[in-house]
């Protein structure tokens, strides 16, 4: 995903940092393989109408969106940056055992409210730790990000089976044992040090802007958020949909973990990805197919129909997602890298949240037509990336080699 160099020795490294990082990813993932396909299942099973249920999947994102920079900037400045993870996850866990107190919606969408703040740094701050071990010793970004989506994957599985039998009362425990191991991997991550503040990486090109106030870069970061804000309509009802049209939750687990399946192997590839395509293209072509899927969510074609649908988001998710991390990876300067990723998780969250919170009431007037909006909002989306590809500096849009061009 983000180029590596080669033959580096990786003296100084943390021990074991490849290992620590992938489960620093896992933890996480485990947590949003059960809360992102089944607390909408939740909701319902509380009596929520699809309003309720878009308003209280909304409030959080918008709610992190502003903690996030502000934690990024912290981290930016600390000694340890995994010391965040520590706080993120125990205060996290504190939030999901408060939700069993929780039955009526103000009560539920405060505390749920609650936790998008606390738990929102806790991704951005892994991505930063793991992206200055590719910045600082060569590890490949892929080998480790994967793991996470493959955690994702298990835990969807098992969730699953896990509701088929006890139904929406398993969200709850699950998600507590999976801010259990948050916490635990906060304390287990690796500590390198502060950001560095001189030198560059060994054989990885220098970052051209340097700066996060970069129209190009901020523009490509809104229009991927916009892009991804598509997926909102599909995170929010696609598993209620699928339960009402007789999918058991065994097929609900294996539709979503199909679509992350498919993300795994875009990341297993990444480094041939990044060898042979720009992240323009990937941005771009990743775009396109989301424009297709959501024109095609609405047709039921049955089981076999929607595997296949969920096959796209290795480009509509993982495509896209590898572009934007090279687009930041080649303009910022590592003692802006959690700030950075701190920015593109506010542009993403805030797009996301907004769009979750239409959703619920799109979904609650049109049903499945909503996805055609969605279609329309993966376009503009594209739009925005074709404007940022063309405030690139002259010398990479005539083909020359520059760092923009990545």
């Amino acid at each position: 995903m983000i180029p590596a160099a080669k033959n580096l020795a990786v003296e100084g490294a943390p021990p074991y940092f490849k290992l620590r990082s992938a489960l620093s990813y896992c933890a996480p993932l485990i947590v949003n393989g059960i809360a992102l396909p089944f607390f909408p299942v939740w909701l319902a099973s509380l009596h929520f109408n699809d309003s309720e249920i878009g308003i209280i999947l909304a409030v959080p994102m918008v709610v992190r969106v502003l903690a996030v920079p502000l934690v990024a900037l912290l981290a930016d400045r600390m000694q340890e940056r995994s010391y965040v993870l520590i706080w993120s996850g125990g205060l996290s866990l504190l939030t999901a055992m408060a939700l069993y107190l929780t039955k009526d919606f103000w009560p539920v969408l405060l505390v749920y409210a609650i936790q998008g703040a606390t738990y929102a740094p806790y991704v951005p701050v892994v991505e930063s730790i793991t992206i200055s071990g590719v910045r600082r010793w060569g590890f490949d970004y892929g080998s480790m990000r994967v793991w996470g989506s493959i955690a994702f994957i298990f835990a969807t599985l098992i969730g699953g089976q896990l509701i088929e039998i006890w139904g929406g009362a398993m969200v709850l425990p699950t998600m507590v044992a999976g801010f259990v191991l948050t916490t635990l991997m906060g304390f287990a991550s690796p500590r390198i040090g502060p950001t560095r503040r001189r030198g560059q990486p060994i054989n990885l090109q220098a970052p051209t802007s340097g700066s996060l106030r970069s129209p190009q870069l901020l523009i490509t970061m809104i229009g991927v958020s916009i892009q991804q804000s598509s997926h909102a309509v599909y995170y929010t009802f696609s598993s209620i949909y699928w339960h009402q049209i007789g999918f058991s939750g065994t097929a609900v687990g294996v539709l979503w973990s199909v679509g992350v399946m498919s993300e795994v192997m875009v990341f297993f590839i990444s480094r041939r990805l990044s060898r042979r395509f720009t992240a323009w293209q990937l941005i771009c072509f990743g775009s396109i197919m989301s424009i297709f899927r959501w024109i095609l969510f609405p047709i039921n074609f049955g089981f076999i129909g929607y595997f296949m649908l969920q096959c796209l988001h290795s480009c509509t998710y993982a495509c896209v997602h590898t572009g934007i991390q090279r687009r930041i990876l080649a303009s910022v300067q590592e003692t802006q890298e959690a700030s950075a990723q701190g920015l593109y998780f506010f542009y993403n969250g805030m797009c996301l949240g907004i769009m979750t919170f239409i959703a619920g009431y799109l979904y609650a007037w049109f049903g499945l037509g909503s996805y055609y909006v969605m279609s329309g909002v993966a376009v503009f989306g594209l739009a925005m990336v074709v404007v940022a590809y063309y405030l690139q500096p002259q010398s990479s849009l005539a083909g020359g080699k520059t760092s923009e061009a990545s």
